[in-house]
């Protein structure tokens, strides 16, 4: 939880630790957060109450403090972007639920930051953020990705395209995801039916856990980046450069915990460590790709 380093005290309090403060039943204040009446937050399904902002509601500012976003990180996976939250020591929380699912949490305001790689009509991830009317925000380049699928060893000289998918176990990647928006489209593309194929069961809500499933056996396929096929010595069929962006909040991106992660993605050791995983172009890498009007 974020601290207030001044006063030592959490910036945001728990359900019950507002009840304390107001005396009253924890019910009352899930009744207020559900009713619009308190300022609150839902970060993966449990409310936070940002300090701030609590006090001058209860104080009846005019002009409560408005609360900074939550020093998270969400939206689709990247093993590039999550290795350089981890080394970079940001502090972020990440959150890997998808582009879509991600874009839906930036808008409510439960993350400083989200992934992207949604294909659109004129270019990766540009249209459907402008299509969000998502204030105060802007939308940088990450890094270009191959995507292709993934194949196991058995298949890997068999597979050469889309129509080659027919009988055989792919994974399934979680509605809204952008590996699995491309793959829809791809299928649409080459007239496959989605029914001639083994969608394998649960689902695969980051590129490890769809490249993992290839690798134990579970799947002959599934829709992938060539980093993690390289990570599980696995093949790989590239079908197109992708662009990953990261959507922040220009609030946010001035915060400690966003510049530590963009100045360590500006490194020699990451651009090695993308080097390593293969199948990345960091050319663009901190490039604006789009401002709202």
């Amino acid at each position: 939880m974020p601290q207030d380093h001044k006063r030592d005290v959490p910036s945001y309090l728990t359900t019950k630790e507002v009840a304390e403060l107001l005396r009253v039943k924890e019910r009352k204040v899930y009744d207020l957060a559900a009713a619009g009446e308190i300022p609150h937050r839902r970060i993966t399904g449990k409310l936070i109450f940002p300090r701030a902002e609590l006090l001058g509601w209860i104080n009846g500012d005019d002009a409560p403090v408005t609360g900074a976003r939550p020093a998270v990180l969400t939206g689709s996976h990247d093993p590039l972007l999550e290795w350089a939250v981890r080394e970079s020591g940001s502090g972020l929380a990440t959150l890997f639920n998808g582009s879509r699912a991600g874009l839906d949490c930036f808008g409510d305001g439960q993350a400083a930051l989200t992934g992207l790689h949604i294909p659109g009509g004129t270019d990766w991830n540009v249209d459907i953020v402008a299509a969000q009317g998502i204030p105060n925000c802007v939308l940088i380049s990450w890094a270009k990705r191959a995507r292709g699928l993934v194949l196991s060893p058995d298949t890997a000289d068999t597979i050469t395209g889309m129509a080659d998918l027919k009988g055989k176990r792919v994974v399934q990647r979680q509605p809204g995801a952008g590996g699995a928006t491309f793959f829809e489209g791809m299928l649409k593309r080459e007239g496959v039916d989605p029914c001639d194929l083994q969608m394998v069961g649960g689902l695969a809500y980051t590129e490890h856990e769809a490249a993992a499933s290839v690798a134990a056996g579970e799947a002959d396929a599934a829709t992938g980046i060539e980093a993690m096929a390289r990570q599980f010595s696995l093949g790989f069929l590239p079908l197109t450069e992708e662009r990953f962006d990261l959507l922040i909040d220009r609030h946010s991106y001035f915060t400690p915990p966003v510049q530590a992660l963009l100045a360590f993605a500006r490194t020699p050791a990451c651009h090695e460590k993308a080097a390593q995983m293969g199948g990345y172009d960091l050319e663009e890498l901190g490039v604006v790709r789009w401002l709202p009007d």
